[in-house]
């Protein structure tokens, strides 16, 4: 991953109008100038990506969540067992809130055995009924083993029953901007008003890996053995290719083969959800694909980082003159190799900054637009504490406000 460190230099200051917002323009940064040419070179174009067997697919960076490629992102489809990475989600959540531990003994009900056990023709970890299984066995169980007894069990020793974990599930997704999915089981068994989307579920990966890489590092162990019977992950890829680490498999007859895959090289992670595929090998390759489409031909840079001043524009009435803006966490774009000059940048500051202001308060807005199509909003915040100044600051402050055409006090 390229990281570059150059912040975008300011063209235009912020006129000094009360009420008026200035919008700075401003270059991108620029990578470290390479040596010219030979008479040979020539740029490498990007193709499109990849036409692969599947219904919906998106295919996302990890570091920034754009979405660099997709077919169908946002049309509903069954998830199947894809709805344990929902399901895995919210335990996590729930261990790391302390509501639940992977010590805990958990009872193997009679739905858990019979919905999701060795009777049904789904996959199962062979978990015995009335049984006592440590929440930790349960949990590689669900994940590596895709165990619809597995994840029933869990879901009801952490909200006593299937269906209220449901309403777990939803409320997480929520929380996460999963805006077209809708979960009614734990184990992502077929039932009515039980969807997502391509979209929805990189979403939920990255967040996955973000929030909880302990627990999404069990998805990358390739089998597990429980009540004596070893079982393989069933994400292929695993075998195929070192880089990556996750995530998820699913299937019936009417979702088709699906897969959640993501890898990383270096410092750069991908994520690339495929739904709906014809065959295990069909879901595979695809992801496979895609993985590849997206390591070879985009790149991240840093453009900004987190706490260094990128303006200071005047501050009124304050102790300092000055006000310190920047951003609080780096802000790193994606682009297709060769587009990072179609990058630009503005920052829209209020013309007039009056004290007080508090650390990290929020003051302008930083846009970073491609070709001229806008790809993200980033909040512009008071870098340090602005306290207003003393009694005579303030009011020589006001007397130079009304100088420059304003009469606010």
């Amino acid at each position: 991953m390229n990281l570059f460190r150059r912040p975008l230099h300011i063209l235009a200051a912020a006129a000094l109008v009360v009420g008026v917002s200035a919008t700075a323009q401003q270059t991108p940064p620029r990578p470290v100038p390479n040596p010219p040419p030979t008479p040979t070179a020539v740029q490498v174009p990007v193709p499109p990506p990849p036409d692969v067997d599947s219904k919906a697919w998106v295919l996302m960076d990890y570091a920034t969540g754009q979405v660099l490629a997709s077919k169908n992102p946002d049309v509903r489809v069954e998830p199947a067992s894809i709805t344990k990475v929902m399901t895995d989600y919210v335990i996590s959540a729930q261990i790391a809130s302390g509501k639940i531990h992977l010590t805990d003994q958990v009872n193997i009900s009679e739905h858990a055995w019979r919905a999701g056990g060795a009777g049904t023709d789904g996959s199962t970890s062979f978990l015995k009924l009335n049984s006592q299984v440590p929440l930790k066995d349960l949990l590689y169980g669900m994940i590596i083993q895709s165990g619809n007894d597995s994840a029933i069990a869990l879901a009801e020793h952490t909200a006593g029953s299937e269906e209220t974990f449901a309403s777990l599930m939803n409320a997480y997704a929520k929380q996460l901007g999963m805006v077209n999915s809708h979960f009614v089981n734990a184990s992502g068994y077929p039932v009515d008003d039980h969807f997502t989307t391509a979209h929805d579920i990189a979403i939920l990966t990255r967040a996955l890996i973000h929030d909880y890489p302990d627990d999404y590092a069990i998805s990358a162990i390739k089998e597990f053995e429980w009540n004596g019977i070893k079982q393989g992950n069933r994400n292929t890829l695993l075998w195929r290719d070192p880089t990556v680490d996750g995530v998820k498999t699913g299937h019936t007859a009417a979702a088709g083969f699906c897969l959640d895959a993501s890898a990383k090289h270096g410092d750069q992670r991908m994520i690339a959800i495929v739904m709906g595929s014809s065959s295990e090998k069909g879901r595979a390759d695809a992801a496979m694909a895609l993985l590849n489409y997206g390591f070879r031909f985009f790149e991240t840079h840093k453009l900004y980082e987190a706490g260094k001043p990128q303006a200071t524009p005047r501050l009124w009435k304050g102790e300092d003159n000055a006000l310190p803006l920047g951003v609080q966490q780096d802000v790193l774009v994606t682009v297709k190799t060769g587009d990072y000059d179609k990058l630009k940048a503005t920052m829209d500051i209020p013309s007039t900054l009056i004290a007080p202001y508090k650390k990290g308060q929020q003051v302008g807005t930083l846009h970073i637009t491609e070709d001229g199509q806008a790809i993200m909003d980033v909040p512009l915040v008071a870098l340090n504490d602005a306290p207003q100044g003393g009694f005579f600051k303030r009011l020589w402050d006001t007397i130079l406000l009304w100088f420059h055409g304003s009469g606010k006090k």
